[in-house]
């Protein structure tokens, strides 16, 4: 009776995996091809700070003068916005672990589209505690890829 109530629930597992992955397939098949370019861009950076690696999610950022960051207050240019990444986590510990969720692609045009989400910054009370907020980025279409060019953060 044991080995026929674990096969049963192998089966019904097995095909629930199976419809899941089907409806994902199908909806993710249905997204326009902007929207699964700019999420990949979160993707990117999501995974980037994860691993530590501040400058590749920096990367994935235009390097531009015009490029803004807004938290507590206005960083113009690529090269304050490291800055300011760099200043507030320092490290590793400080870095804690990101996850983005909520995620909507507003497309504007071809070349621009602004992404509106949550995030969650889970870290070690002696680290700065969790942290969790809204954002909301411009990114625009480059020769070198989706990339932010106004970040706007609250937390």
């Amino acid at each position: 009776m044991a080995l026929c109530l674990r096969l049963a629930f192998f089966v019904t597992a097995v095909f629930l995996t199976t419809s899941v992955a089907r409806a994902q397939k199908t909806t993710l098949s249905t997204v326009p091809q902007q929207q699964l370019d700019v999420i990949k861009v979160l993707l990117t950076q999501e995974e980037a700070w994860n691993r530590g690696d501040l400058e590749a999610f920096a990367q994935t950022y235009k390097d531009s003068p015009d490029t803004l960051f807004i938290a507590n207050s206005v960083n113009r240019g690529f090269a304050a916005l490291v800055e300011a990444y760099r200043r507030n986590y320092p490290n590793r510990a400080v870095m804690g672990t990101l996850a983005f969720s909520e995620l909507e692609v507003h497309p504007l045009d071809d070349r621009f589209a602004v992404v509106v989400g949550k995030y969650t910054l889970e870290r070690g009370k002696k680290d700065g505690g969790n942290a969790d907020g809204i954002f909301s980025l411009v990114l625009e279409k480059t020769d070198k890829g989706w990339k932010i060019v106004v970040d706007h953060t609250t937390g």
